[in-house]
């Protein structure tokens, strides 16, 4: 079994390392050169300072200095005309290009916002028409104006391919920033609904995400007026960003409670957040290139502490933790590899582009997805504590204030629709000397037996409540007095037709009960206190017996009982 599973997992790594290579290793049509400096643009066209260009490795036009600087495109054999061909810059970002075409004196200005953009076209390029096609040796000149230090990949391609790969570009982008929308709007309507500050966390930074990613992707330009203010200035997007890994740090903090779990971690998030606000500040003051590679290096930083202290809340069986590990390990390593490049380490293939916008619409859905399922364990935790609080761990009946609190509300409706309503209270005759004799294992099992007895021979809408010790509080909706003695006498009879079996032991057990019904005007105090008088009055009778209170002797504060039945041993009396 070990040796199939195992060629299976070498496979799918080289067919993986084969895409990396195959996607990143394209046919180069250019040899790229750039020149240092902004002279004149006669004197580059006039070939003045051709000498000057240094040659540059690859087929990408990676600028990393905010001066204009030109490049050079020089074709390494030629492109027919026939196709409608056209040059293509690749994720341009916030970037402006002026193009030289052979033979033309004025430019043509390429950007993806602002008067210099084409909505002929996605923003996955800048897209320069070629229509008379380039001969081998022919040259193209690029005036860069970089507002965004990545790389942008130089190709040529036929009119067709160019709105077939617009087409996925937008579908592309269009799911990655809907379902960021879709996540975010979820999550603060969640927020609203229930009061989670989780959530809010979460909303925020799906938000800032989805504004990063449409200001630097130029999605803005939908916008005339927001798409002058990111064109103009790459700070707005940057913003976005901090602003997005802030709120991801506060979130991460709360959904895994690491001030408690892993207080060092949260230490070093504490240290993140400050790097990042003092970012945020900086940034409203300079564009410079190298905030944002500070920014890079603080989200990676992030990142870090956040998968680490993912893993440990994992290894601790934390459930919330797995969900983080989902998230956050692609995040972790598309967060490597765009830092590596940002620094100058390697060249990314073009497919990172799409892989970062995907894996934060991933990370968003599995975190939103985590905190459902936090939310529905919290839920189940609070019904678990809820049935806890309601229900008697040993009988199963109502504890005191679950059916203290029902009572009230039946005797409210009682009065207001002038209904009947009567209530039992019974305990367990001798039922010290049981726990003496017996031990407490066995008294329990006694009071279970005898709740299971008489609780079955109530209806179903009927009230069963431990109201303390072995008393238990019995309340019969819509039941008159007469009905109610005729119940509480099945309850007795329920125990005493047979012996109580536990443990090999095998007793008798009988109880004593009162009933009393409400009066008009009554309040709560004042029934169960005439059901309690009933019920001593049943215990001070001999016990084994039912002992009802009548109207007639309500304002009686001591009555003698009276017989109520012909039953001569277990007599039913009447106060």
């Amino acid at each position: 079994m070990g040796k199939p599973s195992r060629r299976w997992w070498q496979a799918a790594v080289l067919a993986a390392l084969g895409m990396l290579v195959a996607t990143s290793v394209s046919a180069q049509r250019f040899d790229v050169a750039r020149l240092d400096g902004d002279p004149l643009p006669l004197q580059v066209l006039s070939g003045e300072l051709r000498n000057d260009f240094a040659s540059v490795e690859g087929q990408s036009v990676h600028e990393t200095s905010r001066r204009p600087r030109w490049w050079r495109l020089t074709a390494r054999e030629a492109i027919s005309p026939a196709d409608a061909p056209h040059l293509i810059l690749r994720f341009p970002y916030l970037n402006h290009v002026e193009v030289w075409r052979p033979g033309e004196v004025m430019p043509l200005r390429r950007g993806l916002v602002g008067d210099d953009a084409d909505p002929g076209f996605s923003t996955r390029a800048l897209v320069v028409p070629l229509p008379q096609g380039l001969a081998t040796g022919e040259s193209i000149y690029l005036r860069v104006h970089a507002l965004t230090p990545t790389p942008m990949y130089v190709d040529v391609e036929p009119l067709a391919q160019v709105h077939r790969e617009d087409l996925s570009h937008v579908a592309l982008r269009t799911f990655v920033l809907g379902t960021l929308a879709v996540l975010a709007i979820l999550a603060i309507g969640f927020w609203i609904g229930i009061g989670e500050r989780a959530y809010a966390y979460l909303f925020l930074t799906l938000a800032a995400q989805a504004f990063y990613l449409a200001s630097v992707g130029g999605e803005v330009r939908m916008v005339p007026w927001l798409a002058d203010l990111i064109g103009a200035d790459p700070r707005v997007g940057r913003m976005f960003g901090l602003l997005g890994v802030l709120a991801s740090n506060s979130f991460v903090a709360l959904y895994l409670n690491l001030p408690e779990r892993h207080p060092r971690l949260m230490r070093a998030l504490h240290g993140c957040n400050a790097a990042l606000l003092l970012l945020l500040l900086a940034t409203v003051g300079s564009a410079a290139n190298v905030l944002g590679v500070l920014a890079s290096a603080v989200f990676l930083a992030s990142a870090v502490a956040t998968f680490v202290a993912s893993i440990a809340g994992a290894l601790q069986r934390q459930r919330e933790a797995y969900f983080m590990v989902l998230s956050w390990t692609p995040m972790l390593v598309l967060a490597v590899l765009r830092m590596g490049e940002l620094l100058g380490g390697w060249r990314n293939p073009e497919w990172m582009e799409y892989a970062f916008p995907i894996g934060l619409a991933m990370g968003g859905l599995a975190l939103t997805i985590g905190l459902t399922d936090h939310m529905h364990q919290l839920r189940r935790d609070r019904d678990h504590a809820s049935h806890m609080a309601t229900y008697d761990v040993l009988t199963g009946a109502l504890t005191r204030s679950a059916i203290t609190e029902r009572l009230d509300a039946l005797v409210d409706a009682a009065q207001r629709g002038r209904r009947p309503l009567s209530v039992v209270f019974f305990d367990i005759d001798r039922f010290k000397r049981i726990n003496d004799e017996f031990g407490h294992r066995v008294g329990d099992q006694t009071l279970r037996i005898v709740a299971l007895r008489t609780r079955n021979r109530l209806r179903t809408y009927d009230l069963f409540g431990r109201y303390g010790g072995d008393e238990v509080l019995v309340v019969l909706p819509d039941t008159q007095l007469r009905e109610a003695l005729c119940v509480a006498e099945n309850l007795r009879a329920a125990v005493n037709c047979r012996p109580l079996s536990i443990d090999n032991r095998l007793f008798n057990a009988t109880l004593s009960l009162g009933v009393a019904e409400l009066h008009h005007g009554e309040t709560v105090e004042k029934l169960l206190e005439r059901a309690d008088a009933a019920l001593y009055a049943s215990k001070e009778t001999g016990r084994d017996r039912v002992t009802g209170y009548t109207a007639s002797r309500l304002r009686t504060t001591a009555a003698a009982p009276v017989a109520n039945t012909a039953n001569a041993q277990n007599a039913s009396t009447i106060f």
